[in-house]
């Protein structure tokens, strides 16, 4: 009520300067005063039944307008008829900021589509001497050869990285959501990574973990091989372990350099790369974010522990939000 009178207090000072200009008039005049109380008295009774149906009709209209902007570029379809001049200029100028709303999206959606066109078939070339170069390397049974291996599947991934990138936010992103078995998802990012393992003599302890999982296999593979990877990354010494723990989240420990205290809460977001990532100089601080942006799609949690100098554990919740068999 204290905003209407606020709003309104241009005609609440008109009516008090009106009913003082006839009370001074009939003073100077040597008229009865009183006079003039009783017809201000039954205007300003009149003017408050007005003032209370003025703030009704206003409060609707105001209710109207937040959910016509709560429906955003479809508010367009709701709008009622327009009773006065005013809200027929408002209604005009909606429609024309829906129609360059329309516009702009439509334009975006042309340019990311021809974005996604562009890295798609630029991903499928350049993994193509990728495979080349790796069928080559394969027969050079080298400590050289192996180390050129190591690093061209790295350059692989990457470009899976991009990719994945890309597609998150696109609305035709390929989710197959299903009852897979964990340990085919986790055997197949093991097997990606054994030349690695073995060239830089570190352990591996993974035990079956006869599990299944309602999720999308491609994009928990992703997951699954990021989180791998970075264990490897800053794993100098000892191994990487894969275990399951109640009631259903996969545990990947490693003995590397750890995550320092500060940056533990932070290692999940863009671009973070922390002390580690700062000492490395090559750090993106995209896969852990990639990995967080997935599993939220995915319906999982993840999440980080660490020691410095003892290593770190990253646990990926498969029962965060129960998701929809295909």
């Amino acid at each position: 009520m204290m905003r209407y009178v606020r709003e309104r207090r241009g005609v609440l000072i008109a009516f008090g300067a009106v009913c003082a200009v006839f009370g001074v008039s009939f003073a100077l005049y040597h008229l009865p005063v009183a006079a003039v109380g009783y017809p201000a008295g039954l205007c300003l009774i009149a003017g408050l039944i007005w003032a209370a149906w003025d703030s009704r009709r206003l409060r609707r209209r105001h209710e109207q307008l937040l959910h016509l902007s709560a429906m955003g570029a479809d508010m367009e379809l709701s709008l009622s008829e327009p009773r006065t001049r005013q809200e027929e200029d408002v209604q005009q100028l909606i429609r024309t900021l829906c129609r360059e709303q329309r516009d702009t999206v439509s334009r975006m959606n042309a340019r990311y589509a021809d974005m996604m066109d562009y890295y798609t078939v630029w991903a499928h070339q350049i993994k193509t001497p990728i495979a080349a170069m790796t069928l080559q390397l394969s027969q050079e049974d080298t400590t050289l050869g192996r180390g050129l291996r190591a690093e061209l599947m790295r350059v692989e991934q990457y470009v899976e990285m991009v990719l994945a990138y890309l597609r998150l936010d696109s609305e035709s992103t390929d989710y197959v959501i299903r009852e897979y078995d964990l340990d085919g998802i986790v055997r197949q990012a093991v097997k990606r990574f054994a030349g690695e393992f073995i060239t830089r003599k570190l352990t591996l302890t993974y035990a079956p973990l006869n599990t299944s999982v309602v999720t999308d296999e491609k994009w928990l593979l992703f997951v699954v091989e990021q989180v791998i990877s970075n264990a490897l990354k800053y794993t100098q010494s000892g191994g990487v372990t894969i275990a399951m723990e109640e009631p259903k989240t996969l545990c990947i420990r490693d003995t590397g350099i750890g995550i320092a205290p500060e940056d533990l809460p932070r290692v999940f977001d863009k671009g973070y790369t922390g002390c580690n990532g700062r000492a490395d100089k090559k750090a993106s601080g995209i896969g852990l974010y990639l990995c967080r942006r997935v599993c939220r799609k995915l319906g999982h949690g993840i999440s980080a522990r660490s020691k410095p100098g003892e290593g770190t554990e990253i646990r990926i919740d498969l029962l965060q939000r129960r998701l929809e068999r295909e």
